[in-house]
């Protein structure tokens, strides 16, 4: 089984990025999360409280419980900061969206030895229906 299908069987997610403009992709992979039965999705946005009617949290750190899966939508300079907190709080699975994988922050990702993907959740879920 390969790092996309070992995350994709993983439940609780929490999407950094997360959003209430359903022209950006952090509220479309929000949104998308949530519709997909099975799957417990946090919001994490700093800037906001609510996205989509949820409570959103302002870092991974205040979710009250850990994520098993962190999905980055955000920009590479803010990823690497999540990286190195997935890292501290012992969270083992990264995803990255399209445009959060700059090469630097995913090789950060993976010599704080943490579990990568670089792939649009999206499509991979539509790829196993």
């Amino acid at each position: 089984m390969n790092n996309i299908e070992q995350m994709l069987e993983l439940k609780k997610w929490a999407v950094i990025g997360a959003n209430n403009n359903k022209e950006k992709f952090g509220c479309k992979i929000f949104r998308f999360l949530l519709d997909n039965s099975g799957f417990d999705v946090s919001p994490v946005n700093p800037g906001l409280t609510e996205v989509l009617g949820h409570k959103c949290y302002a870092s991974l750190a205040e979710l009250p419980e850990t994520p098993e899966v962190v999905n980055l939508v955000v920009p590479p300079r803010v990823g690497e900061q999540i990286v190195r907190e997935c890292a501290e709080l012992g969270i083992k699975n990264v995803w990255f969206q399209p445009g959060s994988d700059a090469a630097a922050v995913v090789s950060l990702a993976k010599e704080l030895g943490l579990n990568v993907v670089q792939a649009c959740v999206m499509v991979e879920l539509r790829n196993r229906v």
